[in-house]
């Protein structure tokens, strides 16, 4: 009887604890990339590659989260090449958004090669390396990373007629 008596309670306060459930953190997937135009230097303008991010971030989570900003840097075969920034992004609760990145990164002798395989059709490897932050309103606008947010190889039809 003293036994039954004692687990009686300790179920009752079991049932009223709140269930705690960890916060997911979003996700960053880039769903596509283009090499749009390359160009040559001309004057004191350098090489320019301009080139497009489709991004599809997503939220894990069953509440909505407004990221006040995410921020990254393109790496194509193992060189840094530009930096993405997109502020303000929302994300419904369990559903992801779409973004778009349009960058226009100044082409170096380290990075000229791999733009050319691209700009020719031939693939390269590409990582997006970065962070973001939330918007938690009264409780401030914290950093999550730095982490690698997506990867992959990027290949795309040859813009130059080599």
């Amino acid at each position: 009887m003293r036994r039954s008596l004692f687990v009686f309670p300790v179920l009752a306060l079991a049932s009223c604890a709140p269930v705690q459930q960890a916060v997911k953190v979003p996700q960053v997937h880039v769903d596509g990339i283009r090499l749009n135009s390359l160009s040559l230097p001309s004057g004191l303008r350098p090489a320019v590659a301009n080139v497009t991010l489709h991004l599809k971030v997503g939220n894990p989570n069953g509440v909505g989260v407004r990221l006040a900003n995410i921020a990254g840097t393109l790496v194509i075969d193992g060189a840094q090449v530009g930096h993405v920034n997109l502020p303000n992004v929302n994300l419904p609760a369990g559903g992801e958004t779409l973004q778009d990145a349009n960058l226009d990164i100044p082409v170096t002798l380290n990075t000229a090669s791999s733009f050319l395989k691209v700009a020719l059709g031939q693939q390269v490897s590409y990582r997006l390396d970065g962070a973001f932050t939330a918007d938690l309103g009264l409780l401030g606008h914290p950093t999550f990373g730095p982490f690698t947010l997506s990867q992959g190889v990027w290949k795309q039809p040859a813009i130059l007629p080599f």
